[in-house]
């Protein structure tokens, strides 16, 4: 009988084991379905984050352009004025454009300055060749577009004239 009880317990033990391994699975399975879950959630917080971050630096880069609308509109006003002159509305005009070009400062936007230095297609798109006996080749002779960086990204490649070999004109004769 010992046999019998042997192989009882060993039955009784494996479906035991059975049943273990069962509600393991079914543990190890609701963690994963509660992880997905929260993964979902996470990735639609981290979402909803993001975008409200943006939403906040554009009302900040915003609100610091109103000032710049608003003296464009007073220099607007100004023109339709009869006894406004060109000299001083040019005076307007220039004040508002170095608001602007400190605005731009402000929020990280490089103006790029070319002239003078090595061609760089990275930063420069150059527009043609031209010989130069000042310039040395390869350099940039002239900027025709202005380009700006915002921190290491590039927002606009400069537009320029790059200086060539010069042409030898004792020789043309």
């Amino acid at each position: 009988m010992s046999d019998i009880d042997s192989d009882l317990k060993s039955a009784s033990s494996g479906e035991e084991s059975a049943v273990d391994a069962q509600a393991q699975l079914a543990a190890a399975q609701d963690r994963l379905l509660r992880l997905a879950a929260d993964f979902e959630n996470f990735k639609k917080r981290s979402a909803r984050d993001r975008d409200e971050a943006r939403r906040i630096g554009a009302e900040s880069v915003l609100g610091k352009l109103l000032p710049v609308l608003d003296n464009f509109d007073m220099a607007m006003a100004a023109a339709a004025q009869p006894n406004t002159t060109l000299e001083t509305l040019r005076v307007g005009v220039n004040m508002i454009h170095g608001q602007f070009r400190n605005f731009l400062a402000e929020v990280g936007i490089k103006e790029l300055t070319p002239v003078g230095q090595p061609f760089d297609p990275g930063l420069h798109d150059a527009v043609s060749v031209q010989p130069s006996t000042d310039v040395p080749e390869g350099h940039v002779l002239q900027q025709t577009r202005k380009g700006y960086q915002f921190g290491d990204r590039l927002l606009r490649p400069a537009s320029v004239i790059v200086s060539g070999q010069p042409t030898d004109s004792s020789s043309a004769s």
